[in-house]
């Protein structure tokens, strides 16, 4: 369990530099230059998700159950994931009516997909790992939201490309949580959903 707890402080750490020091991050992108600072943000988030990765494997191994999970519970948890998929795809389709309205989905997705899995598992482990991405993603999205309020006006909106970006949005989106629903769940994590 140390070492998925030290995985999750380096990876979700790195991530929070933004919601908690965000002067300090642009000093330090200023001073080291943006490949530099990519890099060394690239590099301790690798280390932190490769440690999150193994302590989560190694933790699995030894589970201790919390509570027993309703079979209910793990049918909302892949619909949610469904919403996940979604927003993942929405952060990267230009000007999309999914983007425009939540404005930053990938870190919304997030927190569905750690709330999806905190209701479909029940170990210590489970509530450790999806309990802190959801924690953060909960601060991110408040944090992104204040930037946003703060810089409304400065920065030029996109343009949303209305029923044809949303649309492609959700196919894409619907067909790869298909994907990783059918194959890649139990082929990257080792564990069918149903």
């Amino acid at each position: 369990m140390l070492v998925l707890i030290l995985g999750l402080t380096l990876f979700l750490g790195v991530h929070s530099v933004r919601i908690y020091a965000d002067d300090w991050r642009n000093a330090q992108f200023v001073r080291l230059g943006e490949p530099r600072w990519k890099g060394l943000y690239s590099l301790v988030s690798l280390v932190g998700f490769v440690a999150i990765i193994w302590g989560y494997g190694e933790a699995r191994l030894t589970p201790t159950v919390l509570w027993a999970t309703p079979k209910a519970l793990m049918h909302l948890a892949g619909l949610l994931t469904l919403a996940t998929f979604i927003l993942l795809v929405a952060a990267y389709v230009p000007g999309n009516p999914i983007k425009a309205a939540v404005k930053h989905p990938m870190v919304l997705g997030v927190k569905i997909w750690a709330l999806a899995h905190l209701l479909a598992n029940n170990t210590v482990a489970d509530l450790v790992l999806f309990g802190s991405f959801l924690i953060w993603a909960v601060l991110d999205y408040r944090s992104s939201r204040q930037r946003d309020a703060r810089l409304a006006g400065t920065a030029p909106q996109a343009a949303s490309s209305g029923t044809r970006g949303a649309l492609m949005t959700v196919v894409v989106g619907t067909a790869l949580w298909g994907l990783f629903f059918v194959w890649g769940h139990q082929f990257l994590i080792g564990v069918r959903p149903y």
